[in-house]
């Protein structure tokens, strides 16, 4: 097991422009394009729960999954629904249709950062495991606390890359071969039988670090980013006229066409999670995004902080 650095430790990411996106996977990571980023610094591994305790002790802060909802943003929901609570990943007893999520989503009353699956679960002996159930709302107020911010999704994905500029993986083009430990993702047959020693957080800092000497930038949870999501890339531009910096879309684009009862907006998270499987979710790559609505918490997102000195 690799040993955690300390909490407050944070590596530098030099100033690069690199090719963001890729062509060949999913086709919101499209098109490639060069994006030059100033350097930064970022925290080497995912905010445990350690350290959103002590956010919280230092500042009486309640997380969005510990408030009420607002019956306003979620129309037709049962009122049973609109108590505290989050979204909370339970397996299922055997294989089934992978078209369809809810059967292993479950919005679970009581959920919460403190209660990982609910009430009657705890944090004893997941202290350094990476803080999930956290809204957007959530990351920004700890890394205000911190002297922090929250990466961009261009900071982020040059950091994922550790270097590798184009690379499929973190660690390189070659997928993690057999036996290897190179990422916490889901190992085995989704979403019912992990293989030993995966399908749930891992301690962070438990996988090699990438090019940077960054943990967990592939897998374990998803992280927030600043940048409103989008569908696609921006169209690529020539090398010499690279964005320099690029903040991504507007809140009122990134609402899901999908679902157009939720006037809630979406911001990028980054770098999958445990439950990323092959066979589904191939989305613990550097390129990899997603769109999440900005008050939902589930129990595979967390964050990282950056700052620009």
């Amino acid at each position: 097991m690799i040993s955690s650095p300390p909490a407050s430790e944070m590596a530098w990411v030099p100033a690069a422009t690199f090719r963001m996106g890729s062509d060949v996977h999913y086709p919101e990571e499209a098109p490639v394009h060069p994006v030059h980023v100033s350097g930064f610094r970022i925290d080497r591994r995912q905010v445990t729960n350690r350290e959103l305790a002590r956010f919280v002790d230092d500042t009486g802060y309640v997380t969005v999954a510990e408030r009420p909802l607002d019956p306003a943003d979620f129309p037709g929901a049962p009122a049973e629904n609109l108590v505290p609570g989050s979204m909370v990943f339970t397996g299922t007893p055997g294989p089934v249709d992978l078209r369809h999520l809810s059967q292993w989503w479950a919005w679970t009353p009581g959920a919460c950062w403190r209660h990982p699956e609910g009430p009657g679960s705890s944090l004893a002996g997941r202290e350094e495991h990476p803080v999930v159930h956290i809204a957007y709302e959530d990351a920004e107020a700890y890394a205000g606390w911190a002297g922090k911010a929250l990466p961009t999704e261009a900071q982020w994905e040059l950091a994922a890359r550790g270097g590798l500029d184009g690379a499929t993986y973190t660690w390189g083009d070659d997928a993690e071969p057999p036996g290897g430990r190179l990422a916490n993702y889901w190992h085995g047959e989704f979403p019912w039988r992990p293989d030993p020693g995966y399908g749930t957080t891992a301690p962070v800092g438990s996988f090699p670090p990438n090019g940077l000497g960054l943990f967990d930038m592939a897998g374990n949870v998803w992280e927030w980013t600043s940048d409103w999501y989008a569908d696609r890339h921006p169209d690529a531009s020539p090398p010499c006229c690279a964005p320099r910096d690029p903040r991504g879309g507007s809140a009122r684009a990134s609402l899901d066409p999908a679902q157009p009862q939720f006037s809630i907006p979406r911001k990028v998270i980054k770098g999958g999670s445990f439950l990323c499987a092959d066979s589904y979710c191939l989305r613990y790559r550097p390129a990899a995004r997603r769109g999440q609505m900005v008050d939902t918490g589930m129990s595979h997102i967390g964050f990282r902080c950056v700052s620009g000195e």
